[in-house]
């Protein structure tokens, strides 16, 4: 399939997100050789992977910002009818080995929401997904007060699981972001030190921002 070369700068990212905005993702699709799925069922991840092609991410799964050259993590904003956030947005799996353990400064967290290239694209069930369109693109980054959230939320998290306590761990923690399991089917496990130091086996987990974070960013930005 075609795919844009990475861009050189945030503006010229932010200008080929911006000729996006009022699009049908048939249009964009059409574009890049993509074939509209026929189901919603995988409609995020394909969505995602619809904007890496227009837009030139460069990444793939490595756990560094999608547009590498530049510093830039994309993330793809699922809106309803009324232009909110219809769900949590994931940010990268959880470390659950005390070998994979760091600070808040080196978190893969901080590394993927130190600026992030957001577009809305709209949900609601009632529109076939062939028809949604794209929204306004935004570039931030977190002001002093949301990077104080987000610190807080993650070593709380970090220090629970630490201690052996990822168990109890569930989607009512945290204010800005949240822990939830990431996995396919429950089958999938992956390695975890439990607070013995001992190692076990359990559901891969991802860090997520709260939808009611994600729609203050919408606000500010005068999105809604």
């Amino acid at each position: 399939m075609p795919r844009m070369p990475p861009p050189g700068t945030e503006l010229e990212l932010l200008e080929r997100a911006r000729r996006l905005a009022g699009k049908t993702l048939q249009q964009l699709a059409g574009s890049v050789a993509l074939t509209v799925p026929q189901g919603q069922k995988r409609a995020k991840g394909w969505i995602g992977e619809l904007m890496e092609c227009c837009l030139g991410a460069s990444a793939a799964t490595l756990p560094v910002p999608d547009f590498r050259e530049i510093q830039v993590e994309l993330k793809t904003l699922p809106i309803n009818h009324l232009g909110k956030p219809r769900e949590s947005t994931y940010v990268c799996t959880v470390p659950l080995n005390r070998e994979s353990f760091t600070t808040w400064e080196k978190s893969v967290v901080r590394n993927k929401l130190a600026r992030v290239l957001w577009v809305p694209v709209e949900a609601a069930p009632s529109i076939p997904l062939a028809r949604r369109r794209i929204g306004n693109a935004f570039i931030w980054s977190p002001d002093a007060d949301e990077e104080r959230l987000l610190r807080s939320d993650w070593l709380e998290f970090m220090e629970m699981i630490s201690q052996g306590d990822l168990d109890r761990l569930n989607a009512c923690f945290g204010e800005a972001l949240q822990i939830r399991p990431k996995a396919a089917h429950a089958g999938i496990q992956t390695p975890v030190s439990n607070a013995a130091g001992e190692s076990a086996v359990t559901l891969p987990r991802g860090f997520y921002l709260r939808p009611a974070f994600t729609c203050r960013l919408l606000q500010r930005y005068g999105q809604i």
